[in-house]
């Protein structure tokens, strides 16, 4: 079932759109508004775009060989790379959070048979950098 969510509840959906614009758009200008997750979100935008290079590391290392990041629609990798960001530096958030959120988060911008396509690359991503981490 399609659960639309409004971007101003979901921080993960700010997250979103932040990185979108800021990899896709390179005189986007990151401001971040009044919101009860605002450190939240700045954390996550501004870790993820500082650490873009480690992140594709991991995500490279982590992929399976089959999928290339770059061959990804856009979406999928501002996603991978803020959940990637998320399952290295914030361990004390659990994996099924993060995905579940960020699955949340992706049926308001993806359908339901990529959001499932979306759920399986995370869980991969998460099970191989989380077991590496340990």
């Amino acid at each position: 079932m399609k659960t639309f969510f409004s971007p101003k509840n979901n921080p993960r959906v700010i997250i979103i759109q932040k990185l979108y614009g800021k990899f896709f758009n390179d005189d986007e200008e990151l401001t971040f508004p009044k919101h009860r997750f605002k450190k939240f979100i700045k954390d996550i935008v501004s870790g993820t775009i500082e650490r873009n290079d480690i992140i594709l590391d991991e995500l490279d290392k982590n992929l399976d060989s089959k999928f290339s990041l770059n061959k990804l629609d856009k979406l999928f990798q501002v996603i991978l790379k803020s959940a990637t960001y998320e399952f290295l530096y914030k361990p004390n958030i659990s994996i099924n959070i993060i995905i579940k959120e960020y699955l949340d988060a992706s049926n308001y911008f993806l359908d339901n048979s990529q959001t499932k396509y979306l759920n399986a690359l995370l869980d991969n991503v998460a099970k191989k950098l989380r077991s590496s981490n340990a």
